[in-house]
């Protein structure tokens, strides 16, 4: 059966897909219907953080199957209950929501910073605050949060409430608070879809100083840099600062879809029954295997993480054919004199699958990638790269 001639008559044509289609693999390693093997430094675009097929991952998810796959919200399940237990003791957070995507958890904060403002300072606190290049999803809400006008083509109206401001513009921001009558501030301490972007850590705490001045919920995105990508088991945690909010996915599950919006002891509180919800919100199967994911990821195991990053950093900066790295941890941007689509092609030619963020080469490994394989792929990077 050609898959790939099915797929294109048969499912929606919203993504641009590579000419490849996979069909297994173990750890880094992809094997796709050509036949051949390739090194995989995209990881599902952050997902599978233990890689393919990781047995403590399958084994915790293998066994929840066997026991009760779905249970709704309205009863109580041992793996959600766990799973935000650890969360919480991890974070110093004091609740958790769980959805099912990073949109879904950037909703779920948007809502509890409004309600939160408007229930203490009035109805007029309603706007959030995001950062130009921005991005927090493709929900109507979640596009309107998203810093980047070409995102928002298409689909207007979007929804009202949001002010965008440039990232570092510090004075800029607490000129638009002092304007604006403003329910929350949300960034990403990386901006991954913009361009693999770290922001300084003067502007978030700076940030972060604002947001307890004047009372705002500081909301994080930790949708790309959550769960061990960056070095810490969430970005917010290298700046020294202690969000409201954090939203997260992606890594979480290890290659199950959920989502989470992590609440500080301010907002926790905002919301009661009914005011939101999530059908498979805290699924036993996803949990199960989010707990596999949250319980390795110790400052031993990111000890790791931040070495394989010094490597890359190390390897590829000031090399033949690139002009800047930029990213943090296993969250990598990539400027090359080529086109980067033509670097990633070229790589995917050698058997190395990487990704683009705007005019960048990125990569996004397995957290546990053997160093053997990131070496054998990067050198096959810094070829394509000349």
């Amino acid at each position: 059966m050609d898959i790939i001639s099915l797929d294109k008559e048969y499912v929606a044509a919203t993504y641009g897909r590579f000419p490849l289609e996979l069909v297994s693999g173990k750890g880094c390693l992809l094997k796709g219907a050509d036949g051949k093997s390739y090194i995989d430094l995209t990881s599902g675009i952050g997902v599978t953080a233990f890689g393919i097929a990781d047995d403590a991952w399958v084994a915790a998810v293998t066994a929840q199957l066997s026991k009760l796959q779905h249970a709704s919200n309205l009863y109580y399940t041992q793996p959600c209950a766990q799973l935000a237990k650890l969360l919480c003791d991890k974070t110093g957070m004091k609740k958790v929501f769980f959805c099912n995507s990073g949109a879904e958890a950037n909703e779920c904060a948007i809502k509890y910073a409004r309600k939160y403002s408007q229930e203490k300072k009035g109805q007029q606190y309603s706007t959030i605050i995001t950062l130009k290049n921005s991005f927090h999803g493709r929900t109507l809400a979640t596009l309107s949060a998203t810093g980047q006008d070409h995102f928002h083509q298409h689909f207007q109206p979007l929804p009202a409430g949001f002010a965008y401001v440039d990232a570092e513009d510090l004075e800029g921001l607490k000129a638009m608070v002092a304007q604006i009558p403003t329910a929350g501030i949300l960034l990403e301490c990386v901006q991954g879809e913009g361009g693999v972007v770290p922001l300084s850590k003067e502007f978030v705490t700076g940030v972060a100083e604002l947001c307890r001045r004047e009372d705002i919920p500081f909301m994080i995105d930790e949708v790309q840099t959550g769960n061990g990508r960056t070095g810490a088991l969430y970005a917010y945690m290298h700046f020294g600062i202690t969000p409201d909010i954090v939203s997260t996915a992606k890594g979480l599950g290890g290659g199950l879809p959920i989502g989470a919006a992590l609440l500080g002891e301010k907002v926790c509180s905002a919301l009661n029954p009914g005011d939101h919800g999530s059908t498979y919100g805290g699924n036993p199967v996803c949990c199960a295997g989010a707990l596999s994911v949250i319980e390795r990821l110790d400052e031993a195991f990111l000890a790791q993480v931040r070495e394989k990053s010094e490597y890359i950093f190390s390897a590829l900066s000031g090399a033949e054919g690139i002009t800047d790295v930029t990213g943090m941890g296993l969250m990598i941007g990539i400027k090359t004199v080529k086109s980067n689509k033509d670097v990633v092609a070229a790589c995917m030619q050698q058997g190395v699958l990487c990704l683009t963020a705007k005019d960048k080469v990125r990569l996004l490994p397995a957290l546990n990638i053997p160093m053997e394989q990131l070496q054998k792929a990067v050198s096959v990077l810094l070829d394509a790269c000349k």
